[in-house]
């Protein structure tokens, strides 16, 4: 019975996250349009500048890197809300509800999931449209994918935010995860690039979560034929085990203080 409200807990609050999230129309369609206008500013930019010999077809290359960039946008929003939160002391009213604290840090940790996961979705289509149709198998490791990182994402999100409460230090925290996360990855550049550029630092690329996943989509949607499958989903499940301890550390630090 204890389980059942634990879970029963989590769920509500992952719904009041979720029924949030879809209150912000005009954040939602800022950050569609700007995504879409990533994707065809880098497509008309870069598809002119990258040696053919590395990227052929660079609309089809970006496209699963704008799948990680959707996951990253939408999951890490919970951690802006938490960081509001508590430097408005909003915690004290949360640690009210009756639902345990445990289920608390899970709910906002799944509600960062599923704004991940449904905010995805379009672009998911759009990469349908611009790639090709995944095999059943592969739709299987898409979504798997999107869950690890939108989990990494959503998890990491609330860890930073709750490192600080002062504002300025966690914007200036999120930029800089945002730069590593991307422009050290093979979101927008292929390995070769980054190993030309980045020497001895390249692995730091190579163990990106968005890397990893990255790799994934695009072996998901068949712009690449073969990739260590394996190798990329532990990886994307050790960031997401971790980043999933250290955000229930921290946040429920700042519940009990």
């Amino acid at each position: 019975m204890e389980v059942k409200e634990w879970i029963r807990g989590a769920v509500l609050v992952a719904q009041r996250d979720l029924s949030r999230f879809w209150r912000n129309i005009y954040w939602l369609a800022g950050q569609v349009a700007m995504n879409i206008a990533d994707l065809v500013i880098f497509a008309v930019i870069f598809r002119g500048l990258v040696n053919p010999a590395f990227i052929p077809d660079y609309i089809r290359f970006i496209t699963p890197g704008i799948l990680c960039l959707a996951i990253f946008i939408s999951a890490f929003s919970i951690g802006r809300e938490v960081g509001i939160e508590l430097r408005r002391e909003v915690t004290q009213y949360l640690v009210s509800l009756p639902v345990t604290r445990g289920a608390l840090v899970a709910g906002r940790i799944m509600g960062g999931v599923l704004r991940g996961f449904l905010y995805q979705a379009g672009f998911v289509i759009l990469a349908v449209v611009l790639m090709s149709m995944p095999s059943v198998d592969k739709w299987i490791l898409i979504l798997t994918s999107s869950f690890l990182l939108a989990l990494t994402m959503s998890s990491l999100s609330i860890t930073l935010s709750t490192l600080t409460r002062d504002f300025n230090l966690q914007a200036a925290i999120r930029s800089l995860v945002y730069f590593i996360f991307f422009f050290v990855s093979n979101v927008f550049y292929p390995e070769k690039a980054l190993a030309m550029r980045l020497g001895s630092a390249a692995p730091i690329a190579y163990y990106s979560p968005m890397s990893m996943a990255v790799n994934l989509y695009r072996f998901g949607f068949n712009y690449t034929t073969s990739v260590d499958v394996l190798f990329n989903l532990a990886g994307l499940i050790a960031w997401a085990t971790l980043s999933l301890l250290f955000a229930y550390k921290v946040y429920i630090r700042n519940l009990t203080r």
